[in-house]
């Protein structure tokens, strides 16, 4: 059947994504490291220099979902590189003789990426007693939901920006003037209440800011949406995010072919 052909190929290509993933140890070392020195280094001097009260636990608390969000971010996004070395090496067109649709190998690709960002959110919601967080089984699964759906949308937003590259150095130049304002402009660091309001417009245009706040009312039970509003946003955006990728990855693989 039509059906099975193409969940079998989805499968194949997200077990190629997780087998690339746990090759590259030092990567996993490093994605887990790098979010807890931001917790320990930045949460601890910056809360130590500014008053911040309101949350349990301090600013360390405040920003750990947000480190969570950074976490997936960063994942996410540049694990759409795959494509460019998979295009480079030939594999792209080994796939596109494979007969399944351009759609099902975008989401193959997706879900592959979404898995990887989702064990390293789960890693540190596990550490979350580092920050004097208590993590409940239901918090942890809330939390693991939102990850998997702002992971897929930023799954799809890294191949998009793939699609329009045909080298590393490319790819890693447009990352450098996207990641860091999305990371910035999500609510992170710092409540996104009183901001001026050019800046606020920047911030509620930015999916991630959904995500940070619904995983900031996961744990901490302090948000400035309703949950339910920000898991409509992320979804729509990784619905949209995924379609966008399909679309533009047919148009320009067709070249390969």
């Amino acid at each position: 059947m039509i059906w099975m052909a193409e969940i079998e190929g989805i499968y194949t290509i997200w077990l190629r994504e997780m087998k690339r993933f746990f090759r590259y140890r030092s990567r996993i070392v490093t994605s887990i490291v790098t979010p807890l020195l931001w917790l320990i280094i930045f949460g601890t001097g910056l809360g130590a220099a500014v008053r911040f009260g309101g949350v349990p636990g301090g600013y360390k608390a405040f920003i750990y979902p947000g480190i969570i969000g950074q976490t997936v971010l960063f994942t996410s996004i540049f694990s759409g590189v795959s494509v460019i070395i998979d295009r480079q090496y030939g594999f792209l067109k080994e796939i596109l003789v494979a007969p399944i649709s351009r759609e099902s190998m975008v989401v193959g690709k997706a879900l592959g990426i979404s898995t990887a960002s989702m064990i390293q959110a789960a890693i540190l919601l596990a550490l979350s007693f580092i920050v004097g967080i208590t993590m409940s089984p239901q918090c942890f699964i809330v939390s693991m939901v939102i990850a998997l759906i702002i992971s897929m949308g930023l799954g799809g937003l890294g191949l998009v920006i793939a699609a329009f590259t045909d080298s590393m150095e490319g790819f890693n130049l447009i990352m450098s003037f996207i990641v860091l304002p999305i990371f910035l402009l999500s609510g992170a660091l710092f409540p996104i209440t009183g901001l001026p309001a050019w800046l606020q417009g920047a911030v509620y245009i930015n999916p991630l800011t959904y995500a940070v706040d619904a995983l900031r009312f996961t744990i901490l039970r302090r948000s400035v949406l309703p949950l339910e509003v920000n898991l409509l946003v992320i979804t729509i955006f990784a619905v949209i995010a995924v379609l966008i990728a399909a679309f533009l990855f047919n148009r320009k693989e067709q070249n390969l072919m």
